[in-house]
């Protein structure tokens, strides 16, 4: 844990895209993610949200500045460990979902479980369907992917982003996919997590009533935070 109390910290951090001119994209941003903390970040297209979010994953490498996961600088770190990282402290959910059809509900949720390698095989199956429980889709944990409704399908990301029990959610525009009943559905998952687990959330989206209900909205403007 972070000597500051925070999950996450993004200190001063700038980029450019250089193609073919040099394009300044973020400009100083900094900021911090409490354990436990539900934070939204708003801005028009083009203000450098997922940018940003992109570096917070920790697959983007090439910027100015550092960023602070659970108390560990990740500048400088090679590719493994950066991995490492990921799998282990960050949870991800996306505007598509990302399930492979392939498999059933029960894997997809297992599969970023069984490739950290923490845990046994029965362990992640078990955590797994725990997790499928509380997001009431225990019921489906063996059907394909591909045979749930999109509501359906972004329960069965959360638990998958849940599996390896990480530090922080992020978030690109996890609702921006579903209709406004399952956008609340996803945020009452989210704002759950959040409460009763102790998990952090950083959620980047559209969605102003989302935002609104956040505990804290952080507002980009031109690749700076402006609120």
């Amino acid at each position: 844990m972070s000597t500051s109390g925070n999950i996450l910290e993004v200190r001063n951090v700038s980029k450019s895209f250089h193609d073919p001119v040099t394009v300044p994209v973020l400009k100083g941003v900094s900021l911090e993610v409490k354990p436990g903390e539900f934070v939204s970040i708003t801005g028009k297209s083009g203000c450098g949200k997922s940018t940003l979010l992109y570096i917070l994953s920790t697959m983007d490498t090439d910027y100015e500045g550092d960023l602070v996961i659970d108390g560990e600088s990740t500048h400088g770190l090679d590719g493994s460990r950066l991995a490492e990282i990921r799998n282990e402290k960050i949870g991800f959910v996306f505007q598509f979902h990302y399930l492979l059809t392939e498999f059933s509900v029960l894997k997809n949720v297992m599969l970023p479980g069984l490739k950290l390698g923490r845990s046994s095989a029965a362990e992640v199956e078990a955590r797994a369907i725990e997790l499928l429980r509380d997001l009431d889709m225990q019921d489906h944990a063996l059907k394909g992917a591909n045979q749930l409704s999109g509501g359906q399908k972004q329960r069965v990301a959360i638990a998958r982003a849940l599996i390896n029990d990480p530090a922080i959610i992020m978030g690109d525009e996890p609702t921006g996919n579903l209709d406004s009943k399952n956008s609340a559905v996803v945020f009452d998952i989210f704002r759950k997590i959040a409460s009763e687990h102790k998990r952090s959330l950083l959620v980047v989206t559209h969605d102003n009533d989302f935002a609104g209900r956040t505990d804290r909205n952080i507002l980009m403007d031109d690749g700076r935070v402006v609120g």
